[in-house]
């Protein structure tokens, strides 16, 4: 598992899979999948979904099954986060038995709870043009959408290569895991550096969002879909209502990660709270390797200063560059504060730029003028 991590980030080992075996039972699950853009604009959608009869999801969650679980999740978490927050229709509260049970019986097995998260929504939902070519802008394409607009594609797609550079800051942290390089200064300084210049990386590509995605489009015509949901009925699963987070990069293994790795200090708030409850929508096996991280020495005495409070700098930029977008193409268009997670991300969002400043090495030069 280290290896994957290494070398894949917290992508898939293997290149999701996009469409089920021509014999497979849940190939109708493809065609719902490439008709829903076009079905989602049609205000008779959710009596067309009620009617859907949805094959069951046979089998369990094995390593040679998992691909096609995952896909399946994919498919049916696009399908009920579409019905639940179809736009130009009144709202819902419910989920119909049909597509319920199923879902949840897919996530169960996946360990998570029941909505499209981070993970359907990029991290399995991504193909290579060029299987040979880099996982990369360019070289990359969604295989499921809400919309039909390539902004769509393209939000997606930013944060696939994100994910995809992410790889080598893990392989660093996890070289220094080994009981040879815990307190070797030299090895400690070497991996903070890769790990800098990664995030950096990670943040170049994260400023080119508005290359091909629009504020107004994104904010209008498929945000909406990645909303939380507020007291839904999972009809046949339960009859207690439930609220669950939307989709939201905060269901991202990287940045946590880094921040396991630093032990950088969040004062306890409801932004920790929130923090620690993304960890139930990421997948099980990130969930452990977080774990592990903030189990792991503190790094922080055997550090050069300068090299450590660079790191600091680099993923306070890293969020600052986030914070600017959450305020261009969110922000500004809505009087609810809150993310599609259910959050009032911009007050949290400064939160954490100014502790992660916070957490450098103090300095001499610091001290002095201090």
């Amino acid at each position: 598992m280290d290896d994957a991590f290494a070398s894949r980030g917290f992508l898939p080992p293997r290149d999701p899979l996009r469409e089920f075996p021509a014999d497979s039972p849940y190939r109708r699950l493809d065609e719902i999948g490439h008709e829903l853009p076009q079905r989602l604009l049609d205000p008779g959608f959710r009596a067309w979904a009620d009617a859907l009869s949805l094959p069951e999801w046979r089998g369990a969650a094995t390593p040679e099954l998992l691909p096609q679980l995952r896909l399946y999740y994919v498919r049916l978490g696009f399908l009920v986060s579409g019905y639940v927050n179809q736009i130009g229709v009144p709202p819902t509260h419910r989920v119909p038995a049909n597509l319920a049970k199923p879902f949840s019986d897919a996530c169960a097995w996946l360990g998570r709870p029941a909505i499209l998260s981070y993970d359907g929504y990029a991290l399995y939902n991504w193909y290579r043009l060029d299987p040979r070519a880099p996982v990369a802008l360019g070289n990359i394409d969604t295989f499921q959408n809400f919309v039909t607009l390539y902004d769509e594609h393209w939000f997606i797609l930013v944060h696939v290569e994100i994910e995809a550079l992410a790889a080598k800051s893990l392989a660093a942290m996890l070289e220094l895991l080994e009981p040879r390089g815990t307190t070797n200064p030299r090895r400690v300084n070497a991996a903070i550096g890769t790990i800098t210049q990664n995030v950096l990386d990670m943040t170049a590509v994260l400023r080119r969002i508005p290359e091909r995605m629009s504020p107004d489009l994104y904010f209008r015509e498929f945000r909406p879909y990645i909303r939380f949901f507020e007291d839904v009925v999972y009809e046949g699963v339960s009859e207690t209502p439930q609220s669950r987070r939307g989709e939201t990069g905060a269901q991202s293994s990287v940045i946590p990660a880094l921040v396991a790795f630093f032990k950088i200090h969040h004062e306890p708030s409801a932004l920790t709270r929130h923090v620690a409850d993304m960890r139930h929508y990421m997948p099980v096996s990130h969930r452990a390797l977080l774990a592990r991280l903030e189990s792991a020495p503190d790094f922080r005495n055997v550090a050069d200063p300068a090299a450590y409070n660079a790191a600091m700098e680099a993923i306070a930029e890293f969020r600052s560059v986030h914070y600017g977008w959450a305020q261009q193409y969110i922000a500004q268009h809505v009087s609810d504060p809150r993310g599609t997670g259910g959050t009032p991300f911009m007050s949290w969002l400064k939160q954490l730029i100014d502790e992660t400043l916070a957490h450098r090495i103090p300095t001499k030069r610091a001290r002095r003028r201090g």
